[in-house]
């Protein structure tokens, strides 16, 4: 029986024990990622996006999404994509969340070599160091797609952004923009500077404030780990550390809305300069 129809009103859906379904299953876990060299993205923003922008292999869909998805399904046959259905405990095991959306794409990794991904003319770059919240990285990831950021850094300790709590925190905008890994956070600052980036660390001690520097020159924001911050040698490595100024009674911000205000900062000023 072929794969599309597997889709076919009567044929037998895939069960979690089937073996593609089984291997797919291990693509949760980021050794079996990092060896095959593909992730899981689930949900119908992430999967519109995954046919548009990225290299998919496989669509697994529940007969509910498939009903609810038609579009998607269509288009995934258009393009020669493999499109399986699944039953809803195979669906069930394929997501990481309590209410599985019932459509999950095997994707090709993402990620690209650090060197030559920045050209002279980038303008906006976010860089995470040692982010650990897979749901932080992919908010600031959608923020910097959104912003028209040029490319986003995740270096040292961060976090994989083919989490899937990292994919659906995106919601489609791992696909849109360009990803690099690197466990040199020197090599991800020197990166930057070699492409004519000013590096800034958000940094919550520093002295120079968000609303008093000059936010229209090309930017390299630097954001650190949720609970402890950059490390110093990381703040005496850039070229300078700016704190957002807090008006109110709060005490911090959280991480993707600091990555938020600086981001957007740099990118508004820009287009009105």
């Amino acid at each position: 029986m072929s794969s599309d129809a597997r889709t076919q009103p009567g044929a037998d859906p895939f069960t979690e024990r089937t073996p593609r379904v089984v291997a797919a299953r291990k693509l949760t876990r980021r050794a079996e990622r990092d060896k095959t060299g593909r992730f899981l993205a689930e949900g119908a923003n992430a999967v519109e996006a995954a046919l548009a922008h990225g290299k998919v292999h496989e669509l697994f869909v529940a007969e509910r999404a498939s009903t609810q998805h038609v579009a998607l399904v269509a288009r995934a046959r258009e393009l020669g994509v493999r499109v399986s259905a699944i039953t809803d405990r195979a669906a069930e095991g394929l997501s990481e969340t309590v209410t599985p959306q019932g459509i999950v794409a095997v994707c090709e990794l993402l990620d690209r070599p650090l060197a030559g991904m920045l050209g002279t003319d980038a303008k906006l770059v976010a860089v995470l160091v040692d982010v650990a919240d897979p749901g932080n990285a992919g908010t600031v990831i959608r923020v910097a797609d959104a912003a028209g950021a040029d490319a986003v850094i995740l270096a040292g300790e961060s976090v994989d952004p083919h989490n899937g709590k990292c994919v659906r925190a995106a919601a489609g905008s791992l696909f849109h923009l360009p990803i690099a890994r690197v466990r040199d956070i020197g090599e991800a600052l020197t990166a930057c500077t070699d492409a004519g980036l000013v590096t800034r660390a958000a940094h919550g001690y520093a002295e120079e404030q968000l609303d008093t520097i000059d936010l229209t020159v090309p930017t390299a924001w630097v954001f650190g780990n949720e609970a402890h911050g950059l490390p110093s040698d990381v703040l005496d490595a850039v070229d300078s550390a700016v704190r957002i100024p807090l008006y109110g009674k709060a005490e911090s911000l959280n991480l993707a809305t600091a990555a938020a205000v600086c981001v957007y900062a740099s990118a508004m000023a820009a287009r009105r300069g």
